[in-house]
């Protein structure tokens, strides 16, 4: 029988169709599409206005080679791997790079530790690898959570323990619970964070959510940092199959040297066709389908026709196209109207010296700006001086700046108030304050130049973002669109649409062009094997408390943990 949006398609598209497509997009989502297609034989071609790999991309800072070196590498922000992360290590694998048996994937490397910085207060170095945990029991890993944040100073023990019975309560929720309520509750709400102590509501609240992704307590969905929070636990255990390389990793070189380069060189060889300089900016309909997308940019503009087409540009340039004879088609798109976006950009400190920071990531827990960072040129392969600049350089501080609404310390003023040399500054200020107590780790006259994201822009004096992110604040999921909707031959990637890590990351963009080159296939009438989707790990040990509260869900009863 035929489904009713069968009804709605021409007989062209009822039987099958043709096999081209334009993807209006290069980032993680629009590139991940074109390789699952072009793999498949389909004719792709991809529309981007500015560069390929997106917020994900590294690029040389002009002007700053010497000797015949490379450009010193600077990036919208330092990239990492969660152990949670599984779409995007499997695509890895399958992109070729010289001598390595596993193809790009061979570039990640794992961490194994982070430094948590607090201010006036030592640093402490915090391994990250809790290893497989052998009969593992919910108490137990209650317990492994709170022995595992048990170095925060000044957080009352009982305080502690509580955190861990809500995360358990998280654990054993049913989906219905999750999504029911957890997703329209905040953060703060879901830890109870009034009457709280200052550690609790500084740390555990607050500084834990914000260096996830700009993601603020007050305003983000419990269900989205339980989500990811979960993911992260259970990638620590070692319980995490096949793609997994432990809770954390990172790339051996630059981004684009270890990954989007070879990536696009890959899709090329197999037939992709880019157009730089050119970015969807309006979409003809007729007879309820897309007739034509029209473009524009620096590389002048053109009408685009295509059997199918694939909006993978971030939320904020999707949602402009969404003109009245879209939503006629497809009222449901209206939703993305309502999707919210903050900044989350990254600064690069270059040094003359090695600083003597551990490797792997720092959290500087309680700064205004949120702070997170990663020291790079260790963890990089060759010698980093003889590579890059001028040869006086040695070491790359990568550094994320993912609160630009709280005043510093420095100025008084909120990163959106302050000039670039002024968020240079104020960020170097605080990353002192946190870590330098007993320790000497970072010096002034060691800082040889910084480069910060060029996706900040100022125009008489107003800052501008191009590329901010989606932020998952309460009730928001019923906004994200699905890849596939109404019209039947225009399809959606990106994070901001709905996939099974719920936040704006790498590996949310990758699941999403998957889903949406499987669900061109689908409008093809293709018979052929489907891009593979890794949902995220659950453990069956937390099955029977779910089945439980399902139950106690659908009595409209609270969660057995929520009487206690």
């Amino acid at each position: 029988m035929a489904n009713a949006t069968d009804s709605r398609r021409t007989p062209w598209l009822r039987t099958g169709g043709g096999r081209t497509v334009a993807v209006f997009g290069g980032g993680v989502a629009g590139l991940s599409a074109a390789h699952e297609l072009v793999e498949r034989g389909y004719q792709v071609t991809v529309y981007e206005p500015s560069f390929l790999g997106g917020k994900a991309r590294s690029m040389p800072v002009p002007g700053t080679a010497g000797g015949g070196r490379l450009d010193l590498p600077g990036e919208h922000g330092f990239r990492f791997f969660p152990g949670c992360y599984q779409n995007i290590p499997e695509l890895m694998s399958r992109i070729p790079f010289p001598g390595n048996p596993n193809g790009v994937a061979d570039n990640l490397i794992r961490v194994e530790g982070t430094v948590a910085g607090f201010r006036g207060k030592p640093p402490i170095f915090v391994p990250v690898e809790l290893g497989a945990i052998d009969q593992l029991t919910p108490q137990r890993l209650q317990n492994s959570i709170i022995g595992g944040l048990s170095f925060i100073p000044e957080l009352p023990p009982t305080e502690l323990a509580f955190f861990g019975k809500q995360m358990m309560m998280w654990f054993t929720s049913c989906e219905e619970r999750r999504f029911g309520q957890w997703e329209h509750m905040t953060w703060e709400q879901a830890l109870r964070a009034d009457g709280k102590s200052p550690a609790y509501r500084d740390y555990l609240v607050s500084a834990l959510t914000r260096i996830t992704v700009a993601a603020k307590p007050h305003m983000s969905s419990a269900r989205t940092i339980g989500t990811i929070g979960e993911a992260l636990v259970l990638a620590g255990t070692g319980l995490i199959p096949e793609y997994s390389g432990g809770i954390d990793r990172i790339l051996n070189r630059p981004t684009n040297e270890a990954w989007i380069d070879p990536w696009v060189e890959y899709l090329r060889a197999r037939g992709v066709r880019f157009v730089m300089g050119q970015g969807a900016s309006h979409i003809e309909m007729r007879g309820g389908l897309i007739s034509a997308v029209r473009t524009s940019g620096s590389a002048g503009s053109n009408t685009v026709t295509a059997d199918w087409y694939l909006c993978a540009a971030p939320v904020e340039r999707t949602v402009p196209l969404l003109n009245n004879a879209v939503l006629d088609a497809d009222p449901s798109l209206a939703g993305m109207r309502h999707l919210i976006v903050d900044w989350m950009v990254g600064i690069q400190y270059y040094l003359r010296t090695p600083t003597e920071l551990p490797e792997g990531h720092v959290a500087a827990l309680g700064t205004p700006w949120a702070l997170t960072a990663l020291r790079q040129a260790p963890m990089w392969v060759g010698d980093f001086a003889s590579r890059y600049g001028d040869g006086s350089v040695r070491e790359c501080l990568s550094v994320d700046i993912s609160d630009w609404d709280t005043p510093g310390i420095l100025y008084g003023k909120t990163a959106k108030q302050c000039t670039k040399t002024e968020i240079a500054a104020e960020t170097w200020a605080q990353l002192k304050e946190w870590l330098n107590t007993g320790t000497g780790w970072l010096r002034d006259e060691d800082v040889h130049s910084w480069h910060l994201d060029p996706g900040i822009t100022w125009n008489d004096g107003a800052i501008d973002n191009a590329t901010p992110l989606l932020v998952n604040t309460v009730g928001s999921y019923a906004h994200r669109p699905h890849s596939h909707c109404a019209v039947p031959n225009l399809f959606f990637g990106g994070d901001h649409v709905r996939n099974h890590i719920d936040l704006a990351t790498m590996e949310g963009a990758n699941e999403s062009g998957r889903t949406a080159a499987n669900a061109i296939m689908d409008a093809a009438g293709d018979p052929g094997p489907r891009a593979p989707v890794f949902p995220l790990v659950r453990l069956p040990i937390f099955e029977a408390a779910k089945a439980v509260d399902a139950d106690r869900y659908r009595a409209r009863l609270p969660h057995l943990l929520d009487l206690v």
